[in-house]
Parts: C-alpha cells; structure tokens; sequence
C-alpha cells in the first residue's frame, strides 16, 4: 500500500516508520523543511526507544522517505493520514487549524479517489468537517472518503504498542475505504473495529479521560492510605488482581501529565459541554490531579520550612520515563513552582534536558544523576525512570546537607532508603 503521513511528530514519525516496517511505501510530509532535512540526514527529533533503528533500516530499503511537498504525498499515495498537531485553547477546547489547513492542501492538489484519515485526536464531528472542507475545495470532482483512525500510542513504548496494539479502530461507512484499512492493517495482526466517524472520533477522548480518572482515582485513595496507615501500593494491587478492574493506571505519584491526558481530559470536557452536557466527573479528575501536586509540594515546604535560597536536587524532567517529552510534565511544574518560591534547583533527566532548557533555563542542569545530590538539602524523585532504582543511594546521601527524599513516584523501596538513613517520603506509603 502506498501512504503518506502528513505530519512528522510523535504519532506521525511512529506511525510511518511503523507502516513502513510491515512493508508498505511510506512518504512522510512536513512543511517544515529544517526538520525535513534532519529527517533525511538520519536524525531523529524525538526520543522513543527503537525508533532511530527501524527509521535507518526503512529508509535504506526505500520504504520510507521524507519531503516537505504535500502534492507529491498525496499524488503518489492512495491513502493520506492526517498526524498534525491539534493544540488545546485556553477555554480547553481544541485547535483545528492545521487539521483544516491540511485538508485543504490535501483538496488543492488531489486529482483522483484518495481514502483521508484523521489520526490526529479530534473532536467527536471533526470527519464531518474535513469531508465538508475537501469537497468544497475539489468541488466536489474528485471522489474521497474520509476515516477516523485515533491512535493509542504511549510515549515510550509507541513502537511497541504500534507493532502490536491492542486494537485498530476504523470509522466510516464506506465499504471501499474499509477494505482499504484493513489492508493496512493486516499484517499487525490485531483486532479491528470497525465503526461509524463520529464514534471512532470519541473512542480516543473517552478512552484517555477513563486512564485520567483511573489515575486521579489510586491518588484520591492514596491520601487516604496516608491518612489511614494503609499502603497504596497494597491497595492497588488488591484492586487491579480484579479483571473487571485491571492493575494498569493504578500507580500512585504525584499526577498525571504529558501532551494526551490534560488536554484530551479538557477537550472531553469541553465537547460534552457543547454537546449540552455537564461532565462533571472529568472536572473532579482534573482537580484532583491538580492537588496531588500541590500536596506534594506542601510536603517538602513543611520538611524544610522555607524554599527561599534552599538547594533542591530534582531526578526527572520528562513528563514519564522512557521519553524526552517534557510538555505539561509535572515534574516541570514542581520545579517552576519551587523557583517561584526562591529554591535553587539542581537537575537531571536521562533524554529531556535539552528541550527544559528552553523552558526553564535558570536552573542547574547536571551531567549525571549522581551530581544532583551534591549540596542539597532534599532530592526530589519527579519522574520514573528506571536507571534511578539503581543510583548509589548511599554515596548520594554522603553528598547532601541533609537526608530528605521525596518520591513523588514511588519508585524507590521505603525500608531500604530508610536503612541507608533517608528521611524518606513517598505518596500513600507509610
């Protein structure tokens, strides 16, 4: 099968290279033609484990090529996928702007049938408006259908869960753009299900405000734990060992973050709302996250008493391990708010440094894990990467003014850091 993917980030670098893997020819397209050209020279933008390799070997196999010319992607390509970025707005509503500007594009140089995919998260109704958009364009002299195809990746494991996803979802009422998709398809394997457009379009919303919740939901009872003596980690494990309610989502910490989860959570929100209908259950799973990190941050200002001039090491600036994302990472909110504060903050992430450093460039950035602990008088667990777990814990307490660890991922064993004589704080675990 012949596809373009228009637009190079996370889901459409993954989703190229991935269809690429499986055989298809691949044409990736970016208006930006700096990032165009790092593409070709073999450099990636982005951290995901796997992704460099797979990119090399498929573009010297001539599966997969890089252009910043959308007439060549769609003239050479029967199916078109739409990956732009669809920003949210201040009133948590989502930004369509580079979705009906593509669809124009696409409209503009589309000589005969191509099958449109929406794999961009979109508003439930958006397929409506992209069909409404090209047939406007092309005057309606060129036939096309138009799919929902929302995609499930997670940041990290994208490769993975692409390679061997759970489920495909396809919504459309044509039964030539069906046979079309699962051609694409079928050599992942998997599950698909097939739907209507406006259905395909909430899967993903509903999908991503549900983990919202199952997160927001472990962090309520977390405070309950503390409150009770119980251990959150016991609790969770307790509840996932039921099928009906699995133990995926159920980690607690400090909060969810990322470009999905708070911005598909306000969409939902915000769609429901124009829809007629008071979501209020996603508000409350919005505000909760929202209080773990402030009491989490309440827990280090009463250890120390005052911020202002204190040293402060932080491990983890990505919004989760196994990425360079730092956008809407809690880890990055915590830093900015004991800035704020006046704290002086040491710092190290394995892959988000780079792009922090734009974001907060007054802090100290540290070669090594190990050198953020040097002077301080708390370190601070932000995010979990797994290399943490095996840092030498007793020669970092040797480096600092005084023995307070907070882990706000609960990545480390309480018993443990407490022997080496951490004053140890974690969420929900006594």
């Amino acid at each position: 099968m012949k596809i373009a993917i228009v637009g190079t980030g996370y889901v459409g670098l993954v989703s190229g290279t991935c269809f690429a893997e499986v055989g298809h020819e691949v044409i990736c397209v970016d208006n930006d033609k700096k990032k165009v050209a790092t593409l070709q020279a073999g450099q990636i933008p982005i951290y995901e484990p796997g992704l460099e390799d797979l990119i090399k070997k498929n573009v010297a196999a001539g599966r997969l090529k890089f252009t910043d010319s959308i007439k060549e992607g769609v003239e050479k390509s029967l199916v078109v996928f739409i990956a732009v970025p669809t920003p949210p707005q201040p009133d948590g509503s989502v930004d369509l702007t580079y979705i009906e500007k593509v669809a124009r594009e696409i409209a503009a140089v589309m000589t005969e049938y191509r099958v449109i995919v929406d794999k961009s998260t979109v508003p439930v109704k958006t397929g409506d408006r992209v069909t409404q958009t090209i047939a406007r364009y092309t005057q309606g002299k060129v036939e096309f259908d138009v799919v929902s195809n929302p995609e499930f990746l997670r940041e990290g494991s994208a490769v993975a869960d692409l390679m061997n996803p759970d489920r495909v979802v396809v919504g459309t009422d044509s039964e030539r753009a069906t046979a079309i998709m699962k051609e694409i398809y079928e050599p992942f394997k998997a599950p698909i299900m097939v739907t209507d457009l406006n259905s395909a379009e909430l899967i993903k919303h509903a999908a991503n405000s549900f983990l919202a919740l199952k997160i927001s939901y472990i962090n309520a009872v977390s405070i309950i734990c503390e409150m009770s003596g119980a251990n959150v980690d016991m609790v969770a494990e307790g509840m996932g060992a039921d099928k009906r309610i699995g133990r995926a989502f159920l980690n607690a910490g400090i909060g969810y973050g990322g470009s999905c989860f708070p911005k598909d959570l306000s969409a939902f929100t915000k769609i429901s709302e124009d829809l007629g209908y008071d979501f209020r259950l996603l508000k409350e799973v919005s505000e909760i996250n929202r209080i773990q990190k402030n009491r989490f941050l309440k827990q280090i200002r009463d250890t120390l008493w005052v911020l202002k001039d204190k040293k402060i090491g932080v491990l983890g600036l990505a919004f989760k391990g196994n990425t360079d994302d730092v956008r809407s990472s809690v880890a990055m909110d915590l830093v900015e708010l004991m800035q704020r504060e006046g704290a002086i903050v040491r710092a190290y992430d394995p892959q988000g440094m780079e792009k922090a450093k734009s974001l907060l460039p007054n802090i100290v950035y540290c070669n090594k894990a190990e050198e953020v602990a040097e002077g301080v008088e708390a370190l601070v667990v932000a995010t979990e990467w797994n290399e943490f777990k095996d840092l030498d814990w007793k020669s970092m307490k040797s480096k600092m003014i005084s023995p307070h660890l907070f882990d706000g991922r609960n990545l480390l064993d309480p018993q443990k850091m407490r022997d080496i004589g951490f004053d140890y704080y974690s969420i929900g675990r006594s």
